[in-house]
């Protein structure tokens, strides 16, 4: 297909670097459904007798295969460029969404879990790589912002697949028939959306710069002009300080996520007002817009004060929230909403705040793969945060507790994780000159941004 060729994706004269995140953006939005999942849960446990754990699966799957196809991808990614990687995404996720409408048709939960999990996560770990290197090239000015505008898309992606799926199963039903329906229409609307993409990207010339806009030695002290090979940043200590620091902040904003809909409802179950389901839909929409926003917000702060210290934040007052939410969180609906949408905001930026840390730490050689790697992080947080949430649930349930007594040992061991992420985080320091490579000169080419 010649259209994939790299050689095509290169931005003529010209060319307006605003137009990448829009293209970026296309995709995220898409392959962010992935946070929409609670939503389909209470309908499959009850159309296919599954458990709480059980239906979780999928999403933990995929979340699994996410890292993994970015960690082994990225290097793919890298040397075939954007459009290649936002094609494989829209064939991976797009036909995941079909193989997973068969297994909801047939009553066959393994096919939901082989194609919304495995097929479809493949398309979340490249299509969620596709575009981090080429922002972060086109943006060398604005690395955390650019890298925000286009992950805020991920987060965001529930904001309309909640709403999307819950009237599609109440127009379908949420019977196994009305189910598959929902994924069909998924995968075909999908597909069409991010081919938007596909078509936009583009990569700047070899050494292009933002007219006006010269590197220069940036005074905080993690930052670094060297450039570090996705192989030698393996080696480092940096790289698994900051592997760390990710799955922590992950698995502690996962859990609340994937258990959204049953959490809130658990926790004012006994109260004088209860949460309905649809109200219940409307909180992982509300999660949805503050992880999306927490990622734009929070990536772009981190260009002021530093990434170390965005970091100090998100881990620090997290854990705080998840102390309030444990100690105080029954008590009141709009104090428990409020935490929880503090938590999501800080796991949403902690994502797109990441690719300017390492950008920071190992320059913009081979960033791209250094953040396929580093994303192995999300996968062990994406099976992590749900089984502790969902068997800590599903063993108070049979010990005969309900309410928000279901999640007091799940929140105690959140709360631990984050802080193990705050040590980690202080551990980081420069990278030491031996993994370097060697200076290389290049052209520069200046156009208008």
């Amino acid at each position: 297909m010649n259209f994939l060729d790299r050689s095509r994706t290169v931005a003529p004269p010209g060319w307006s670097r605003w137009l990448v995140p829009p293209a970026a953006l296309a995709v995220h939005l898409s392959i962010g459904q992935a946070y929409a999942w609670s939503v389909f849960k209470p309908p499959l446990e009850s159309a296919l007798g599954l458990s709480g754990t059980a239906s979780a699966l999928p999403f933990q799957l995929g979340i699994v295969m996410l890292g993994l196809s970015a960690a082994f991808g990225g290097t793919l990614v890298e040397r075939n460029g954007p459009r290649w990687a936002m094609f494989v995404s829209l064939i991976c996720f797009s036909s995941g969404f079909l193989v997973a409408a068969l297994g909801a048709a047939a009553g066959q939960y393994w096919l939901v879990v082989l194609g919304y999990g495995f097929i479809g996560g493949i398309g979340l770990g490249i299509g969620y790589i596709s575009p981090v290197s080429t922002l972060i090239k086109w943006f060398p000015d604005r690395p955390g912002m650019a890298t925000g505008i286009a992950i805020m898309g991920f987060g965001g992606g529930a904001l309309i697949a909640s709403p999307w799926s819950t009237g599609m199963l109440d127009s379908f039903g949420a019977d196994r028939s009305g189910i598959a329906s929902a994924f069909l229409v998924h995968g075909v609307v999908y597909a069409a959306f991010m081919a938007l993409g596909v078509l936009l990207v583009r990569v700047p010339p070899d050494g292009w710069l933002p007219e006006g806009w010269e590197p220069k030695q940036e005074t905080r002290t993690l930052v670094t002009t060297a450039q570090v090979s996705a192989r030698n940043a393996l080696r480092t200590p940096q790289f698994w300080c900051l592997w760390v620091v990710l799955c922590m902040n992950v698995t502690a904003g996962i859990g609340i996520l994937e258990k959204a809909v049953p959490m809130i409802q658990d926790f004012f179950a006994d109260t004088s007002a209860p949460v309905s389901v649809s109200a219940a839909a409307g909180f992982v929409a509300l999660l949805s817009l503050a992880n999306m926003g927490g990622r734009l917000l929070w990536s772009s702060t981190s260009d002021l004060i530093g990434r170390k210290n965005m970091y100090r934040v998100y881990l620090g007052v997290g854990a705080l929230m998840y102390v309030v939410i444990a100690q105080l969180g029954n008590d009141s609906k709009p104090l428990f909403i409020c935490c929880a949408l503090v938590i999501l905001s800080f796991y949403g930026g902690g994502f797109a705040t990441a690719p300017a840390y390492l950008r920071d730490l190992f320059g913009t050689y081979q960033v791209g793969a250094i953040h396929g790697r580093l994303l192995t992080a999300w996968s062990t947080a994406g099976v992590l945060g749900p089984l502790i949430v969902n068997r800590v649930a599903d063993a108070g349930e049979r010990a005969g507790h309900s309410g928000p007594s279901l999640y007091t040992t799940s929140l105690t061991i959140m709360i631990g994780l984050l802080v193990v992420g705050f040590v980690a985080n202080e551990c980081i320091r420069p990278v030491h000159a031996r993994f370097h490579e060697a200076p290389e000169g290049s052209p520069r080419v200046h156009q208008q941004s």
